[in-house]
């Protein structure tokens, strides 16, 4: 504890944000944060907890979490304070400021979402005070989430992502022998209905903390309501408390059913998951009794709407993905529904941007396309790239002759075709200021994107083991995204 102590006091207050040593800051931490993943391992509670107090008293700790409320996307988003740190004085008296004594959080502020369905999802902003503090207690609870995290479970984890489960249950349903039969599994409001009791009783933080957190309540319409339930969506330790609620389904599940030939495999990303069986008797009368029990004393409870079972060849919707197997071959497609939505948003912005001109419409699609090509470049995606592409060109088309009515096709395919060479393709040039060199900007090619074969992480891979640091490090490398390298399919053999 003094060598860390004296470490940390090495590093001198800085008077410029901008001047702040972020590898020296992460290094400080993270030594901190693999020292509680192993004190987890070896069950040395006594231990974790006068880390984790060193941890959250730590100026280095401090500093990265007023980094991470101040550079995520709702950083411009104020709570019911109305305070937005913009200024870096104002970031580094955040930082100063962070202090569990007199620590009283404010009430978050209540927005709400619109559903696909129509109905809508009540969002509580936190401060952004209270984020940080948030954002710092969170430093010190993700090891002992990432060492007793299951497996199989991908949502809200460091180095994990939608496409590891995608790939996880390519793999699973892809064979000659894989299980015929899935469960879709979704939770009723899971954020919204977690025990507190059970959230204060099993989560090993600060309890007085946590305890502010879940009682602060919310304000909507200028009137305060209780939180007697639940972690409100929008604060930041919400997603990492959820996954301990959650962690160990997978174990209840394999102590429910224990043949193999009953071929039950679990993958889950944060309250959405799926259970591959044998047979559909074996997940209704095994599976899904097992969940239920395990959800009950967290106060939760499967949708009986939205949680089903069906045959793979007739096809199942995980993470905005369609997993169906034609005769004996498995793929996953987009969506349709995602596909529709899309070609709306598409609609929506060409309408919107009549007015404005054409670099500025590429500068707004371009975004949206390369988004959407690049969450589905590892599924089976092409033909739908290639139909999307022949919309977009359709509608920009349309968008051509709205602008000139009175003007031929060849004129607007001259204006808005031709700065990129010979070909449809929709460009434009322009001065770039940094230089003042004439650069060609074109509208960004669904079809362009390679479909490309994801490696999927080792389930039992912990980013706060040391042993897996390479491990992590090569997979943030260039080398691990090149489809077909030996180096990289021997070393990342899945687990």
């Amino acid at each position: 504890m003094t060598v860390e102590h004296s470490t940390d006091a090495s590093l001198t207050n800085p008077t410029d944000w901008k001047s702040i040593d972020w590898i020296t800051i992460n290094r400080l931490v993270r030594r901190l944060q693999m020292r509680i993943a192993k004190a987890e391992q070896t069950g040395r509670h006594r231990k974790i907890k006068s880390l984790q107090w060193l941890l959250t008293h730590s100026h280095a700790a401090k500093l990265l979490a007023v980094h991470r409320v101040t550079t995520n996307r709702g950083a411009k988003t104020p709570g019911v304070d109305n305070v937005v740190w913009r200024s870096q004085r104002q970031k580094l008296q955040a930082a100063e400021l962070l202090n569990r004594c007199g620590y009283r959080p404010k009430p978050l502020r209540r927005h709400y979402i619109p559903k696909k369905n129509g109905k809508f999802r009540p969002l509580s902003i936190p401060t952004l005070y209270d984020r940080a503090m948030q954002a710092l207690y969170a430093l010190a609870l993700a090891p002992i989430a990432e060492t007793v995290a299951d497996p199989y479970s991908y949502g809200f984890r460091e180095g994990r992502c939608c496409a590891d489960a995608l790939e996880h249950a390519h793999i699973v349903l892809s064979k000659r022998t894989s299980p015929p039969w899935v469960l879709e599994g979704d939770i009723r409001a899971c954020f919204d209905q977690i025990s507190q009791d059970w959230l204060l009783q099993h989560v090993p933080m600060d309890k007085q903390i946590l305890s502010k957190w879940l009682k602060a309540g919310y304000l909507e319409k200028g009137k305060w309501f209780p939180t007697k339930e639940g972690t409100p969506q929008g604060g930041l330790i919400s997603p990492l408390l959820a996954n301990l609620a959650l962690d160990g389904m997978q174990k209840a599940i394999r102590q429910a059913v224990r043949a193999k030939g009953d071929k039950v495999h679990f993958m889950r990303y944060a309250d959405d998951f799926i259970v591959t069986g044998a047979t559909k008797e074996l997940l209704e009368q095994k599976v899904k009794p097992a969940v239920t029990a395990f959800l009950q004393p967290r106060g939760l409870e499967l949708s009986e709407q939205k949680t089903v079972i069906t045959h793979i060849q007739d096809g199942f919707n995980f993470l905005g993905h369609t997993v169906r197997r034609y005769g004996d071959k498995l793929l996953t497609i987009p969506k349709e529904s995602n596909v529709k939505s899309l070609r709306e948003k598409i609609r929506l912005c060409l309408q919107s941007t009549l007015a404005l001109g054409q670099k500025a419409l590429i500068r707004k699609l371009n975004p949206i396309l390369r988004g959407w090509a690049n969450f589905y470049r590892h599924a089976a995606a092409k033909a739908t790239f290639d139909k999307l592409d022949h919309y977009v060109h359709w509608r920009i088309w349309r968008w051509t002759k709205r602008r000139h009515s009175n003007k031929s096709a060849q004129w607007r395919k001259d204006k808005y075709y031709s700065a990129a060479g010979d070909g449809w393709k929709f460009s434009v040039r322009y001065l770039r200021k940094s230089d003042g060199k004439l650069k060609v900007m074109q509208l960004y090619r669904l079809g362009t994107t390679p479909i490309l074969r994801y490696i999927k992480v080792k389930g039992a891979a912990n980013p706060y083991d040391p042993k897996y640091t390479e491990y992590f490090d090569r997979r943030r490398s260039i080398i691990w995204r090149v489809r077909g390298n030996l180096a990289f399919t021997k070393a990342n053999s899945t687990g």
